[in-house]
């Protein structure tokens, strides 16, 4: 630089990034069915300014980004530039790591979820997580989905066996599992285990269901089950998914968000996003130019 200043995140990646003027073709992409024009959207969480910090590092910078209700909202962008970390602050679960540091808001159906006031397990009850790994407990399939229920204080086994296998349903893992349910968790297959920690989250009956890329360690066929349980759970609840995989985030989402060195450089219809983005440094790396 020139002027004294440090160099951005923008600037590095003009330098890390720079071409002909001739530029690069955008890929052609089958995105999900959107929401038609005329139909209101309601906004069912809102980050505003939002920085986290471990330590003194910076994770994400003054993110500020709508969850439009009962859609699916993919984020996208290569490792390391906050996707998790955004996605973990939607729940409040980066609470639980030592040294971090949050400021801005975050709003679901307009109240704000961090404060002194507010309790975070609440938090994380209305705003369930499913994480990379499927992380079935040791215990049975059944205990495996009425662990949190049983945690909120449901006790009658009637009310139980509804709720796990209306979960179950819901995760479409029913039909495999129903004649199984005394058996641990740990004997399904990977992708199974998956849908059961879906099934896990859903039985609380969460509001917004928050995936960090649910599908990265699973074959073509369990991935397959997992992106169209997504397009079918959004009826239900309002989807927020991390995804390494471009296409996949074309297949699921209505909206897309793009992440670069910790900025939300773009958010949009996920159609626009991957056919006419405004920013280069969208265009970039749709284009596979980094990544």
């Amino acid at each position: 630089m020139t002027d004294g200043r440090e160099p951005t995140s923008r600037d590095r990646h003009a330098k890390d990034t720079a071409r002909s003027p001739d530029g690069t073709r955008i890929r052609d992409v089958v995105a999900a069915a959107t929401l038609s024009a005329a139909q209101d959207v309601e906004v069912k969480m809102r980050a505003s300014d939002l920085t986290v910090r471990y330590g003194e590092t910076v994770a994400i910078r003054d993110v500020s980004i709508d969850v439009h209700s009962h859609q699916v909202l993919a984020l996208i962008g290569p490792s390391g530039c906050g996707k998790s970390t955004f996605l973990r602050s939607l729940n409040r679960m980066n609470d639980t790591v030592p040294g971090v540091s949050v400021s801005g808001q975050v709003h679901l159906d307009g109240e704000a979820i961090y404060g002194p006031e507010v309790d975070p397990v609440l938090v994380r009850r209305r705003v369930g997580m499913v994480f990379q790994r499927s992380n079935p407990f040791p215990k049975s399939i059944f205990e495996n989905v009425a662990y949190g229920l049983r945690i909120a204080g449901v006790r009658e086994r009637g009310v139980l066996a509804e709720r796990v296998e209306r979960a179950l349903r819901h995760a479409g893992l029913w039909d495999e599992v129903k004649d199984r349910l005394p058996e641990s968790g740990l004997s399904l297959s990977g992708g199974q285990q998956q849908r059961l920690c879906i099934a896990r989250a859903l039985a609380v009956e969460p509001e917004v269901l928050l995936m960090d890329e649910p599908a990265s360690a699973l074959d073509p066929i369990a991935t397959a089950k997992i992106e169209d349980l997504v397009s079918d759970l959004r009826d239900e609840v309002t989807i927020v998914i991390v995804t390494h995989n471009m296409q996949q985030a074309a297949r699921v989402s209505q909206r897309t968000g793009f992440f670069y060195m910790g900025r939300l450089v773009e958010v949009g219809d996920t159609t626009q996003i991957f056919t006419r983005p405004k920013e280069r440094e969208t265009e970039d790396y749709i284009t596979g130019r980094f990544g």
